[in-house]
């Protein structure tokens, strides 16, 4: 077996503050504590012998396994069929839905079905990223593990060993135990950050905890509005984005790892274990779309205090990313003694692009807060200050090259996306105002929202490649601008619009995928290529959806959908043979898959190209 799985192997669980990542075979091999941008306790995705790891399997050779999720919950079931039986590992974490903080449970449960099965587990916690060393103690109910900032505890359910009495033991700087269990046997273990000395655990309490665990995922994903045709995917999705929000706070990260790989064995390896403006907002349509306000007026609350706080320097107000908490301390750092997944080298965490110049940023942000507004979830005075002050800088400042949407790091550059999206500010900002009769410098607001439309069509249109470029005196089509009528900067059928529409379908789709751009033409720094962008590949499905070419657009989200895992999660990219690439699961692509669905109900239900009052994108 490869000493690393697919990035598309494995499942998704946590608890709202933290997740983990399980494989198709059992082994957790990515897990940060207390939350998601802590250093982790299990890394074997990023280094198979350093990493640390939590495997559970059958003794048996031979075995055949299948993955799937409790329907309608995060609970996650691992089957394994053998010769003399089937069993089942259940992985969950009960949910917290309170204030920060470092007490945390991942429960592993296991069960037979039908015949005898003999499980083996070894658990290899390796601290702060493998770098801390700790101390292994045993009792007579489980063990703990004790690093410089972190102890864990282990907590045995029934005999570790099953029938035959046998303790666990020491392996090296973990430990090992096993269980022979028959049809109808129940065992597990709990791992508790932070907790106490170790305790032997009933069954009963095993499964309170599932049932009350599945309970919140069903009443949570029944509160949903969606009532459309891809319920399922839709579903999936919508707890995806759940399990990658940090509660406390309401900040999703853009996904739960960090330094997997854009393209086998490259170097394009970012931790994503953080809060983008850019994703945060977006996150809100999918959420008021669903009906989920709670959870979008929770992110609106911590995009106004980052507004607010004006922490950005060379960003101007507003720095891209922060940590889930709002700080800003996000220094890129190489851990250079982990070898990578599949030996893409560096591994990163942190990001240094924190504090890039990305000027789109702006107007996610306000359109965003206008959507918001339109739900009734309104700024307040203080918040709408800062609004006001944030947007005057904008209107001194859009007029510059910045580093675009996709973090390229080969120098700041015209970027249309940056410009169209500096309109989109200006006139939500404009709105806003007007409508609620705030103060505002509404005649500099508009004279700049106007000189940015017209720069845009002079200056961001090639009349040779007859399509709206990457940048100003490119030649480079770059799917960004896939948003432009998504957002009504551009009706969905004006002439220029379909003829970019048309280059678009020439030369950035690949079958039904798209690329963000052609990475041959748009020098960002480093070396190699990656793989389709699925982000893109749905924001395709809308805009063809709004240009007249509904069948069309179903027919690329079908094909989509077929390039999920196995469990319907997807990360950030796909690629040449229907891999998936980069880091895992990413929010970006689910939130985008929910807005198409919409969307795309709406138009095939309501005719093509007309306005989409669902999300209110064109207002």
């Amino acid at each position: 077996m490869d000493r690393y799985p697919n990035i598309a192997d494995h499942g998704l669980i946590g608890d709202l503050q933290t997740a983990a990542l399980v494989t198709d075979t059992g082994t957790i091999d990515w897990f940060c504590l207390p939350r998601f941008d802590a250093p982790s306790v299990f890394a074997s995705l990023l280094d198979a012998d350093k990493g640390g790891h939590f495997q559970i399997a059958p003794q048996q050779d031979g075995y055949v396994t299948k993955q799937l999720y409790l329907p309608d919950t995060a609970v996650l079931i691992t089957r394994f069929m053998t010769a003399d039986g089937v069993g089942e590992l259940l992985d969950f974490m009960p949910p917290i839905t309170g204030r920060a903080t470092d007490r945390h449970r991942l429960v592993r449960i296991l069960r037979v079905a039908r015949g005898t099965m003999d499980f083996a587990m070894d658990l290899q916690p390796r601290f702060d990223y493998a770098r801390a060393k700790h101390k292994v103690e045993l009792t007579d109910h489980g063990a703990v593990f004790t690093a410089p900032d972190l102890r864990l505890t282990v907590h045995m359910v029934g005999s570790p060993s099953g029938r035959n009495g046998a303790a666990l033991h020491r392996d090296g700087r973990g430990v090992r135990g096993t269980w022979s269990l028959r049809e109808g046997d129940t065992a597990g273990v709990i791992i508790e950050s932070m907790a106490g000395a170790p305790r032997r655990v009933q069954v009963a309490e095993l499964n309170r905890l599932l049932a009350e665990t599945s309970r919140f995922w069903r009443d949570w994903l029944h509160k949903s509005t969606y009532r459309g045709r891809w319920r399922e995917m839709v579903a999936r999705s919508a707890m995806t984005l759940k399990l990658l929000t940090y509660a406390p706070t309401g900040a999703p990260v853009a996904a739960a790892t960090a330094g997997l790989p854009e393209e086998p064995g490259g170097e394009r390896n970012w931790d994503y274990r953080y809060t983008w403006v850019r994703d945060g907002s977006f996150s809100i349509y999918a959420l008021l779309g669903l009906g989920y306000v709670e959870e979008a007026a929770a992110f609106g609350a911590w995009l106004r205090d980052r507004v607010s706080q004006q922490a950005g320097e060379r960003s101007g107000p507003l720095r891209i990313m922060y940590r889930v908490d709002g700080s800003s301390d996000l220094d890129e750092e190489i851990l250079g003694h982990l070898e990578g997944w599949r030996g893409a080298k560096p591994v990163r965490i942190g990001n240094g692009a924190a504090d890039q110049l990305q000027l789109d940023i702006y107007g996610e942000a306000l359109d965003a807060m206008a959507l918001a507004d339109s739900r009734g979830l309104f700024l307040a005075h203080q918040g709408w200050l800062a609004v006001s002050e944030m947007i005057d800088w904008l209107a001194d400042h859009w007029d510059q090259p910045d580093e675009g949407i996709w973090e390229t790091r080969g120098g700041r550059k015209d970027f249309t996306y940056g410009r169209f999206q500096s309109w989109i500010a200006l006139d939500r900002a404009i709105r806003l105002a007007e409508h609620h009769g705030r103060p505002a410098n509404l005649e500099r607001w508009t004279m700049e929202r106007d000189r940015v439309y017209h720069q845009i069509m002079e200056r961001g249109w090639n009349p040779k490649v007859k399509a709206f470029t990457q940048h100003y005196e490119s030649d480079v089509l770059d799917s960004s601008l896939l948003m432009m009528p998504l957002q009504g900067f551009i009706s969905p059928k004006d002439p220029m619009w379909l003829s970019t529409l048309r280059a678009m379908d020439d030369s950035l789709v690949s079958d039904s995928l798209v690329y963000r751009y052609n990475p041959s033409m748009t020098p960002d720094g480093l070396r190699g290529n990656e793989g389709t962008f699925s982000l893109c590949t749905f924001w395709y499905v809308d805009a063809l959806a709004r240009a007249g070419r509904p069948e069309e657009a179903a027919l690329v989200f079908e094909k989509m959908h077929t390039y999920a895992n196995h469990l319907g999660l997807y990360s950030e990219e796909i690629g040449q043979t229907g891999e998936q690439l980069g880091n895992f699961p990413q929010a970006f692509s689910h939130l985008a898959l929910i807005d198409a669905a919409i969307n795309l109900d709406y138009q095939l239900d309501h005719g093509a190209g007309t306005v989409d009052s669902v999300l209110a994108r064109q207002r």
